[in-house]
């Protein structure tokens, strides 16, 4: 299989997905800085999303991993990356690693992972999306990450305020869940 090139702003990005134990994707992160050298990555994280969570009868705005026990690597010499990666104490192992081969995320999942994604303090972030509800409980999207993405959207649980948005990811089917905030209808 070939691996799948895009452009970005450091040229030919390749985007790869490690797995590692939930909870230290901090800690794989912070180990690739110190021991893999900066010419076999360009970039290393795992994105997080925003949601709303009530305590105590108010809502609040926190962050949560989007995928937990993943963590995203960008690199134009993969073969020498993964021999640099099998030095780190907690990494796992690289996802789509056939015989000698290692797969990279296809096109349309690389688009996916960067239009719902913004950069924000040194974090990979997916955002709340705005909701309205009319009176008639017609749900409409006005803006954020599931715009435009009405076709995967399987669920919305404005309850918990969350979206369950089923998405291709590493050729299966995962379902995961972003934020929503309501706008337009009384709380």
């Amino acid at each position: 299989m070939a691996k799948h090139a895009f452009s970005g702003k450091w040229g030919i990005i390749l985007y790869y997905v490690m797995q590692v134990a939930a909870g230290t994707e901090e800690k794989v992160e912070e180990q690739v800085k110190v021991m893999v050298g900066e010419e076999f990555y360009g970039s290393c994280f795992h994105p997080i999303r925003r949601v709303k969570k009530k305590f105590r009868g108010e809502w609040k705005e926190i962050q949560e991993k989007l995928l937990p026990g993943y963590v995203f690597i960008t690199s134009e010499s993969v073969q020498e990356l993964y021999q640099e990666l099998r030095y780190i104490s907690v990494f796992a192992k690289l996802l789509g690693k056939e015989e000698e081969q290692i797969i990279s995320l296809t096109e349309c999942e690389v688009e996916w992972l960067e239009r719902i994604m913004k950069s924000s303090d040194q974090k990979m972030e997916v955002g709340l999306s705005q909701v309205s509800v009319s009176e008639e409980d017609k749900i409409t999207i006005l803006s954020g990450p599931l715009k435009n993405m009405e076709g995967c959207i399987k669920k919305i649980d404005l309850h918990r305020r969350i979206a369950k948005v089923e998405v291709d990811f590493m050729n299966r089917k995962t379902v995961i869940h972003l934020g929503i905030e309501m706008v337009g209808k009384k709380e």
